[in-house]
């Protein structure tokens, strides 16, 4: 591969970065680490990367995002996905609000009461989602429902017009 270099850089950049030598953040030491070993002694990436005991190519993003965004990179950013592609459309979600009011049993589960894991099974099978999804995946999709998913659980009605008082004086 082509050895990178640092752009060259401005005195207050140069300052900068040796401050950020003394930084609370882990991240922010070792991006300066690799900044200042490659603007002042011109190491290569794997000389960099040899001396400070990472990897080449976290050297050469260093180095790119710097170049590209100057002092900015010193920041570390979320590491979540940039974007997500939603698991259930509107009509997905629609169909899982109808779901939760209807029995587990109903669509082949063998309890009474609805989990996350019979929701997503049965979402699969409904078509509501294009693939098999996590528990975490439904729970999420619940809330936005603003749906608490244990309370979901509770939601399944009798068709029995004294099924209340039934429940109360048979459970208590």
């Amino acid at each position: 591969m082509k050895p990178i270099f640092v752009r060259q850089l401005s005195e207050e950049e140069r300052q900068a970065l040796r401050a950020g030598l003394h930084a609370s953040s882990a991240f922010t030491v070792r991006r300066c680490q690799i900044l200042l070993s490659s603007a002042e002694e011109r190491l290569k990436p794997w000389q960099i990367a040899r001396r400070l005991h990472c990897s080449d190519p976290c050297v050469r993003d260093t180095i790119r995002s710097f170049n590209r965004d100057g002092l900015a990179c010193l920041q570390e950013k979320s590491h979540a996905p940039h974007h997500t592609q939603a698991a259930l459309d509107a009509r997905g979600l629609e169909g899982l609000r109808e779901l939760v009011h209807s029995s587990p049993r109903a669509f082949g589960q063998e309890h009474s009461l609805w989990s996350l894991e019979g929701l997503a099974q049965v979402c699969l099978g409904q078509g509501l989602t294009a693939h098999e999804v996590s528990d975490e995946t439904i729970r999420r999709a619940l809330k936005k429902l603003d749906i608490n998913w244990k309370q979901a659980k509770k939601r399944i009605h009798s068709p029995d017009a004294r099924y209340e008082v039934k429940k109360s004086v048979g459970t208590g």
